[in-house]
């Protein structure tokens, strides 16, 4: 009988064990999941402020676009000018 006694408190011991892991298991599990849902709004965060500096650089390319072309516009005035003075 003894022999049956122990199997028995191993078996209960081993199912103590097994649901101590599987509590320690889910809390773990919850926590990852938070942290899933941490970084899911950061990365929804930055993804918002990268799409805001990309419209910020294209505006910034189309302004030095223009001006470039005004620059060169300006410059083909001078020139113009110059040469009418030289001639004239």
């Amino acid at each position: 009988m003894p022999d049956l006694f122990d199997q028995f408190r191993k078996l209960e011991e081993k199912l103590l064990k097994a649901a101590e892991a599987f509590k320690e298991s889910r809390a773990e599990h919850r926590e990852l999941q938070e942290e899933i849902e941490r970084l899911r709004a950061d990365f929804k965060e930055h993804a918002k402020r990268w799409d805001a500096q990309e419209r910020d650089l294209e505006g910034l390319r189309r302004e030095r676009e223009e001006v470039r072309e005004r620059v060169e516009k300006l410059i083909e005035q001078i020139d113009v000018l110059t040469k009418a003075e030289r001639t004239g």
